[in-house]
């Protein structure tokens, strides 16, 4: 089936600031990218753990929100064309002569030249409620993430949680779900204001329904939700009826199938040269907070730095023929034409 293996020339695992970054550097020496990450959109920590949190050391920027930042560095790299593949995570690392062969769980299979692993901590696995049985309703009735929207097109969807994920996706399948209903421990909430503001004028319309409690059981058969037992507060319980259910209770961050791949570890970060920000293994380069060397720092601004380095070593495998001669944007007309400046 090798008409559906999608060939470029560089793939980045990772679509948080530094990945986004490495888009661009790669870019500037012709490098085209495929980014691959297991959010539902780029960001990493920045978008999903704190969008509306205030980052003050940002060269140029004397304040920036994650999602502010992510947003301007999506708009830097427009002019690249890098594919980004969502909900997705990396899965086996196959060498060929050349290169690599990378696979997701989602069944998508690329060949790149270099492997660029811009994963932060690792990859995010969503926290699974403590709920006897979940497991059998997982990917059935059950929901972590949302890959296709229309999955949920005229379905009774129940939504748990009060962070931006559970009110973002309360507030994007409203038109496309048959009813939504939301559901938090309590009445106040860790998402965007914007965005409560808008679930709250739903509720009071009547769009979607909002309700205070915890799931304490699931019921159903073969793997298909009927219903949950909702507690509240002071103990009592009902019934609500629903055919998914959609967790957000948070992310944990694990290295996740990379820590089979034969590369050097350790303590679950990925050692680096800081010449090439180069793995034990040639073509693999590590670049964030998932690589480590002496005197490194947890710093995005880091991160960006160990992307233009990185750039500069991918080229001499992606071109071997080719000499690369360093030029600065502000004065190369060639760069320039590549970014669209006039």
């Amino acid at each position: 089936m090798t008409e559906n293996i999608i060939k470029t020339d560089a793939v980045i695992i990772g679509a948080g600031p530094v990945g986004i970054f490495a888009v661009f550097e790669l870019g500037l020496v012709d490098i085209k990218c495929h980014v691959i990450d297991i959010l539902d959109r780029a960001g990493g920590q920045c978008t999903e753990l704190y969008p509306e949190k205030p980052i003050y050391d940002i060269p140029g920027l004397a304040i920036v929100t994650g999602q502010e930042l992510t947003d301007k560095l999506m708009d830097q790299i427009k002019p690249f064309g890098a594919e980004f593949h969502f909900n997705q995570r990396v899965e086996t690392l196959e060498r060929l002569d050349g290169g690599f062969r990378v696979a997701t769980d989602a069944g998508t299979t690329i060949e790149a030249k270099v492997v660029v692993i811009a994963a932060g901590g690792g990859s995010f696995t969503p926290k699974r409620p403590p709920l006897p049985g979940i497991e059998q309703y997982e990917n059935k009735s059950v929901f972590y993430s949302v890959r296709k929207m229309d999955n949920f097109r005229g379905r009774d969807v129940l939504i748990v949680g009060g962070g931006d994920s559970a009110l973002d996706w309360t507030l994007n399948l409203q038109p496309v779900a048959k009813s939504i209903t939301l559901l938090h421990r309590r009445a106040e909430f860790r998402a965007a204001p914007a965005s409560v503001q808008k679930m709250l004028t739903l509720v009071e319309s009547g769009d979607i329904h909002f309700k205070l409690g915890q799931v304490t059981e699931l019921h159903g058969t073969d793997g298909m939700l009927s219903s949950v037992t909702v507690k509240c507060a002071d103990g009592a319980t009902f019934e609500q009826p629903t055919e998914i259910m959609m967790p957000f209770f948070g992310l944990t961050m694990k290295l996740g199938p990379l820590a089979d791949w034969g590369l050097q570890l350790d303590e679950n970060l990925i050692p680096v040269d800081t010449e090439k920000f180069e793995t034990s293994e040639k073509r693999i380069f590590s670049v964030g907070d998932i690589n480590t060397y002496p005197g490194k720092l947890k710093l995005i601004l880091s991160g960006f730095h160990e992307a233009a380095l990185m750039a500069q070593q991918a080229h001499k495998y992606v071109y071997p023929d080719k000499k690369l001669i360093f030029q600065y944007t502000t004065s190369s007309s060639s760069l320039q034409k590549k970014l669209g400046v006039k």
